[in-house]
This record gives C-alpha cells, sequence and structure tokens, in this order.
C-alpha cells in the first residue's frame, strides 16, 4: 500500500465490496473509510435493492471486511437513513449499529448531516426528511482525530457577546444549581476560529453526474480533513466518485468500489486514471481490471 500513498492517485475497482476487499487490499493498511451504502429498498434498478428485514444480515459481513482492512487509528465514517415502510421508521440502522458493536467496533460518534435544499413534499404523518445520520466507527478508542483542521470561524456575534465583560466572566462560575457546568468567557477572547459542532450543513448539490446518488464532495472531504493525514489511504466500498475526488484535491490516495461497470467508468474518467493497479507496485497500461 505504500506505492499507493506515494502516487497519491486513486484505484477503482468494479465488483462486490464483500469479495474485492480480501482479495486487494491487505489488513490494517486504510486510514479513512467514508461512504453511503444503498439503504434498504433503494436503487432497485442500479443495485438490486436489500429489503429493509435483510438489511442487517447483509451489511454485517461487509463491516467485518471493513474492520479488517482498516488501520487501529483508522476511522469509519458510515453515511445512512432509516427508511419509512408502513407509516413508522424501520429499526434497520439501530440495528446494525448494535450488529458492529457486536463485530467489535466502537460506536464513538453520530454526526449530523442537515441538507439544506431537501426535496418538497408532503405525507400524513410526518414532514421532510431533511437530515441524514453520519455513524463515525473505530477499532480502537485512540484514533488520529486532526480537529483543529476543521475549525471554524468565531463569527461577528462573538464581539457583542464579549464586548462588556463582568470580573466574574473572566473566571468559571459554578452553577447555582449545583449541576457541575460552569462558564469562562475569557476562553473566548481574542480568538478568531473556533471547533464546529457535529452538525454540517451542506446541500445535496454534486457533480455525481450521471449517478443516483447524491453525494456531495464537501461532506467525504471534511472528514479526510479531520480523519487523515497527508499521503493516507481512503476507501470508499459503495463509490460515487465524490470521496475519490476529495481525497486527490486533499493529497490523499484512495480506493474506490463499485458494482456498477458503468459508474466505475464514470468515476475513471472523471478522475483521469491511467494507472490501475499499484497495489502489487506495478503500472499497468491504461485498462481496468474487473474483479
Amino acid at each position: 500500500m505504500k506505492q499507493i500513498a506515494e502516487e497519491k492517485t486513486a484505484i477503482v475497482y468494479e465488483g462486490d465490496c464483500l469479495k474485492i476487499i480480501p482479495q486487494k487490499i491487505p489488513a490494517n493498511t486504510v486510514d479513512l473509510i467514508v461512504t453511503s451504502p444503498p439503504y434498504a429498498d433503494q436503487r432497485k434498478d442500479n443495485y438490486g435493492g436489500v429489503c429493509a428485514d435483510e438489511y442487517v444480515e447483509w451489511m454485517l459481513p461487509r463491516t467485518e471486511e471493513l474492520k479488517k482492512c482498516l488501520k487501529p487509528t483508522g476511522s469509519f465514517v458510515l453515511n445512512i437513513k432509516e427508511r419509512a415502510i408502513n407509516g413508522e421508521r424501520h429499526p434497520y440502522v439501530i440495528e446494525l449499529i448494535q450488529g458492529m458493536r457486536t463485530q467489535g467496533w466502537r460506536w464513538v460518534e453520530e454526526y449530523c448531516w442537515h441538507k439544506k435544499n431537501c426535496y418538497p413534499g408532503r405525507w400524513p404523518n410526518r414532514f421532510r426528511d431533511s437530515w441524514e445520520r453520519l455513524l463515525h466507527f473505530t477499532k480502537e478508542k485512540r484514533f488520529k482525530m486532526n480537529q483543529d483542521a476543521v475549525m471554524v470561524p468565531m463569527g461577528d456575534w462573538k464581539e457583542a457577546r464579549l464586548k462588556h465583560l463582568s470580573k466574574t466572566d473572566m473566571k468559571r462560575d459554578n452553577s447555582a444549581h449545583g449541576n457541575g457546568f460552569g462558564k469562562r468567557i475569557a476562553n473566548w477572547q481574542g480568538r478568531k476560529l473556533a471547533y464546529p459542532t457535529n452538525v454540517l450543513h451542506m446541500a445535496t448539490e454534486c457533480n455525481n453526474s450521471g449517478h443516483p446518488a447524491a453525494f456531495p464532495e464537501k461532506l467525504p472531504n471534511w472528514f479526510i480533513r479531520l480523519f487523515t493525514d497527508s499521503g493516507d489511504l481512503v476507501l470508499d466500498p459503495f463509490a460515487g466518485g465524490a470521496t475519490l475526488i476529495a481525497a486527490r484535491k486533499l493529497g490523499r490516495a484512495s480506493i474506490g468500489i463499485d458494482l456498477s461497470s458503468e459508474y466505475c467508468d464514470l468515476m475513471r474518467e472523471r478522475l483521469g486514471i491511467r494507472w490501475t493497479n499499484l497495489l502489487g507496485g506495478y503500472r499497468l497500461k491504461p485498462t481496468w481490471t474487473k474483479t
């Protein structure tokens, strides 16, 4: 895998990640996995579809392979959302989390992707979906996380809020109710950047022309900056292309896997891939291997 990192390139494999990963990706070599698998009962025309009641059984063998190829310091970010079936949310996402924890995954955090331009519509018992889950899993308690890489501007609000500080504001005040919470406004003085929240506000527009999954490039970009360094290896086992493009722009190597020959060709065209298999250290002629 060292050759891939040195080239800062991308590889696209056509096939099922359940088979591709053990054949092509050695254990403990991937720094970050960012992906959005087909949701239950969706994209049947493209990927055959998996019914909600069988989704966890279908997904767990794949998360087991992903766990093997991920480094101990690596992270796995899973974009997924429950479907509403027969007037209620199906629990397959909750069941998947529980199944992955049984496999040994650590469920570290849940990020919320607020889709600022969600589709309009009306349902008798709920409103429009404007957010999706981004589940963060790791193998170990200690993992790579570059929090400073995703800091955000403080904003003009801090000027008005900090304009008139009292003496008590300069130290941490204990709560009058004794619940342990307190404040230290002095920590905000002179700062231009702050750490972000776990809610990401991003529109669904993307440049994945021809692909059914609207996965904006800004989304993997944010997590790649947060969880990897330059030259690290990023994997998308259900690739649409955005993760690989974001990785290349940030100086990371990447591997994408997809069942569709059409989408694999689109990814290769967008990425301008010339060499296909650097896993063994060989540069091949500009053709693509199907597995």
